[in-house]
């Protein structure tokens, strides 16, 4: 005898036995117990959640003899008959072949004759989509007006490509997506009626590639049993049907969790020397965050993610150790590296530097203790008021307190200020003059040091083999110079530049170096004032900060 394959031979026979589409099942039960039955039916939902098997399920139901009924019997001749598909009353058209107003045709007029032994004559549609334009509009008149002994069930996975007109005249029913926990149930069903050996975890990784249709998850059940026999392991259905182990996903965010580089770098070997693609694995390494997050934030998570009960325990006593603000933190670096992952050319890098940020995440405090923490230095600073005021107020007072007995004396001369020569205030306002009349002679005159200015003779020295004492050397900007100083003097003025040694002590500041000695004389101060401030002390103290800059307004 031929070998049945799985998901025609626990093909549901009854509605007590589909999975998942209980809001089906009672709708139409209840229909044909109070004999409220629709002369149209459009069964939609993705590939492989139970249209077919349902419509079969129906026209047994509408046809066996002991009904109508809300379950078939499966035993009459009839039901035996919808069963084998070799009923002459229940006719089952492939919509993707019979697509022309011919066919649609032939349809409409066989439907005029009445049922040969059933009570029913019912046509189920599959792929119904598939049809012309002009073969709906075939259709059109009998769904509207069929006879009383028809009955139509359509089927389909895109109900959007349906015109209007053939939606309002059928009662539609959603097929959702199977839960992963029916789906491992059921295949744990099945795994006792044949004799084999298998895990939960297995089933789950059977499930899961099945993507919410029983009768994937059923076809790849059946590649399992051809590969290990009755004896299934674990690590053969991993190999097998091409998902990440479960372990692997658990290992890698524990050490991200733990801080532990040396594991998140050693998992991501692992998975690429399984030949698992990077995105698809982040993808699930992001599933299995969401379902950490999930189970910290929720209540009740198992009515929000799809896990069979042995892989939502284990999760349980991985999140416990960890608060929900440190799993979001790491689950959004993750999503970040995922959606860069689409135009890269290295996403296992990509997922590298993803998973040592996420290992390397510093601990946040609460945002409630960062408020309660301001909330206690305010309360700090208004018990104590001098704490507001900067060194420089809180030494005025004391200052003031000792004029009084204090007689200050002025400075006297030392050799730094004998040695100043007169004129410095001229030279700046020269340079200012000459910024405004020719702003390049200008620029070039701040870095020389004025030597001797005077109204008759001016003096300039420059670094030897600097940029601006060859510019200055040049006959034509000389000469600008010399009648710039003129005009400022109002007297014919001599104009020397001359070479100094870079190191020479004795030459005074050009008007940048002074510049950029007060400028950093400035930032100093500002840097010891607020790292002497009382106040600032106090904040850094109670918030565990440290200052990195201080910038100048």
């Amino acid at each position: 005898m031929s070998y049945v394959v799985l998901a025609r031979k626990y093909r549901p026979q009854t509605f007590g036995d589909l999975t998942g589409q209980e809001h089906v099942t009672r709708t139409l039960q209840n229909a044909i117990e109070t004999e409220r039955v629709a002369h149209a039916f459009l069964f939609t939902g993705a590939r492989g959640v139970g249209k077919t098997s349902s419509a079969r399920i129906l026209a047994k139901a509408l046809n066996c003899e002991q009904g109508p009924a809300a379950e078939p019997c499966n035993v009459c001749p009839l039901c035996k008959e919808i069963t084998d598909g070799s009923s002459t009353d229940v006719l089952e058209i492939d919509g993707a072949s019979n697509t022309g107003v011919d066919d649609v045709r032939e349809l409409r007029d066989n439907s005029r004759y009445l049922p040969s032994h059933s009570r029913y004559k019912i046509y189920i549609i599959d792929e119904v989509h598939m049809l012309s334009t002009n073969a709906f509009n075939a259709l059109l008149k009998i769904l509207e007006e069929p006879p009383p002994h028809v009955k139509f069930i359509f089927a389909t996975t895109e109900p959007h490509k349906l015109p209007i007109t053939i939606l309002s005249r059928c009662q539609r029913f959603d097929f959702k997506r199977v839960p992963l926990v029916k789906i491992v149930a059921r295949l744990r069903y099945i795994a006792e009626q044949e004799g084999i050996t298998i895990s939960d975890a297995a089933l789950a990784m059977v499930a899961r590639k099945g993507d919410g249709s029983m009768r994937d998850s059923l076809s790849c059940f059946d590649q399992v049993l051809a590969f290990c026999g009755n004896q299934v392991q674990d690590d053969d259905v991993a190999t097998l049907v091409g998902v990440v182990d479960r372990r692997l996903l658990a290992d890698l965010s524990a050490a991200v969790l733990n801080g532990d580089t040396q594991v998140a770098l050693e998992g991501v070997s692992r998975v690429d020397s399984f030949g698992y693609n990077i995105r698809q694995f982040t993808q699930e390494l992001i599933a299995h965050f969401r379902g950490l997050l999930v189970i910290r934030s929720v209540p009740n998570p198992a009515g929000i993610l799809d896990l069979a009960e042995a892989e939502l325990n284990e999760l349980r006593r991985q999140a416990e150790a960890h608060e929900p603000q440190a799993i979001q933190r790491r689950l959004t670096l993750l999503i970040k590296a995922e959606s860069e992952m689409a135009q890269a050319s290295f996403p296992r890098l990509l997922l590298e530097m993803a998973l040592l940020k996420m290992a390397t995440l510093q601990p946040v405090l609460p945002v409630q203790q960062l408020i309660e923490r301001i909330k206690a230095l305010e309360t700090s600073a208004a018990a104590t008021p001098e704490l507001w005021r900067n060194p420089a107020q809180q030494a005025a007072p004391a200052a003031k307190q000792q004029a009084p007995s204090t007689q200050a004396r002025a400075p006297q001369p030392g050799p730094a200020a004998a040695a100043v020569k007169p004129g410095g205030g001229s030279w700046e306002r020269f340079v200012a003059f000459c910024l405004e009349r020719k702003p390049a002679v200008g620029a070039l005159l701040e870095y020389g040091s004025p030597l001797h200015c005077a109204p008759d003779r001016i003096e300039i020295g420059f670094d030897e083999g600097s940029y601006y004492l060859t510019c200055l050397q040049d006959s034509d900007t000389l000469q600008s110079v010399r009648e710039l100083a003129a005009e400022f003097n109002h007297q014919p003025t001599q104009v020397t530049v001359k070479s100094v040694a870079a190191d020479t002590a004795t030459a005074p500041q050009s008007l940048a170096e002074k510049k950029k000695h007060d400028d950093e004389q400035r930032l100093n101060d500002a840097r010891r004032e607020a790292a002497e401030h009382p106040l600032l002390m106090a904040s850094l103290k109670v918030l565990g900060g440290e200052i990195i800059d201080v910038k100048p307004l």
